[in-house]
């Protein structure tokens, strides 16, 4: 049976990645601080950022496919702290993409659409990349030196949304949390980005590990959508009220944000590879919902554990 090795298992793709892959593959899944409690899979604690311990981690574990889902995602943290930005984001997908090539390892490794300035949109992977903060200059650093290090690995330039374990991680969180309890909220208007459900984007990477792919690709729904948009489509989906959601510009809510109009990505290579169309957003919204009431929620945060005190 394949085995494949997770980075960022308890993170929102990491999680959802792990528990899609398990039925069908041997699982192991990287913890660094946060654990998980009975997830159904063997996990194994590391320190990422430990580059020389990238070696002797995939030499313990034995994987045929390596999945690299870490990352600090958060931008304004990335901003604040370029320096782990560099080391997490760009310097250990590197050096993981060394050490998978070495030993002949299958490699994914998640990318970001951000990694565009969004001022025209509908990108194709031909198109020349224009990172504008922080986190996205360290996405694209990456892509540069897991290419150079493993050029058979899969660059998957993403971005997604779903369950999380601390029930904090995407978008949908945000809308739903909010809006099940009255919350008013501000969705922004001027920025469309093409969203796919994180269980349907793990579907996808497992497909294309599958199918020995690699190069850059986009994997994104089939439409793109501003989060105002999003927001209304989640109200609508789970009967709440579209009032609650107030239109902004991004800029309103920080004026110091460098604007990425339009991020949406074209996804002709990724359909042509697998012979089948992406999923729309609407679909995954639809599936999150199902995935609302067949507990899978549930089962999610099931696998948080309390978070170690400092110290």
């Amino acid at each position: 049976m394949t085995r494949i090795l997770v980075t960022g298992v308890s993170g929102l793709l990491g999680s959802n990645l792990a528990l899609a892959a398990a039925p069908r593959y041997e699982v192991v899944g990287v913890v660094h601080r946060q654990g998980l409690h009975n997830p159904g899979f063997e996990t194994v604690q590391a320190d990422l950022l430990d580059l020389d311990g990238l070696g002797p981690l995939l030499d313990a574990v034995q994987p045929d496919w390596v999945v690299n889902c870490a990352a600090l995602a958060n931008l304004n943290q990335a901003e604040q702290q370029p320096q782990l930005a560099r080391r997490l984001n760009t310097e250990m997908p590197g050096r993981l993409a060394t050490e998978a090539a070495a030993r002949g390892l299958a490699l994914a490794h998640i990318s970001t659409d951000a990694v565009f300035d969004g001022s025209k949109g509908n990108y194709r992977e031909t198109d020349a990349p224009k990172p504008l903060s922080v986190y996205a200059q360290s996405k694209r650093m990456a892509e540069l030196a897991v290419k150079s290090a493993h050029p058979g690995a899969i660059l998957a330039r993403t971005v997604f949304f779903g369950w999380s374990v601390n029930g904090q991680q995407s978008l949908a969180e945000f809308f739903y949390n909010n809006l099940s309890t009255g919350q008013t909220v501000q969705g922004h208007t001027d920025r469309r980005f093409c969203p796919l459900l994180v269980s349907d984007l793990s579907e996808l990477l497992l497909e294309m590990l599958d199918k020995d792919l690699n190069g850059i690709y986009h994997v994104a729904s089939t439409d793109s959508i501003t989060k105002y948009e999003f927001g209304l489509a989640l109200a609508e989906r789970f009967n709440f009220d579209p009032s609650l959601i107030e239109p902004a510009e991004s800029t309103a809510t920080n004026p110091a944000a460098k604007r990425s109009p339009d991020l949406s990505l074209n996804t002709s290579r990724l359909v042509q590879a697998l012979g089948r169309r992406m999923p729309s957003v609407a679909q995954g919204i639809k599936g999150l919902q199902a995935q609302l009431e067949n507990g899978y929620r549930q089962r999610l945060q099931s696998l948080a554990l309390p978070q170690p005190q400092e110290g």
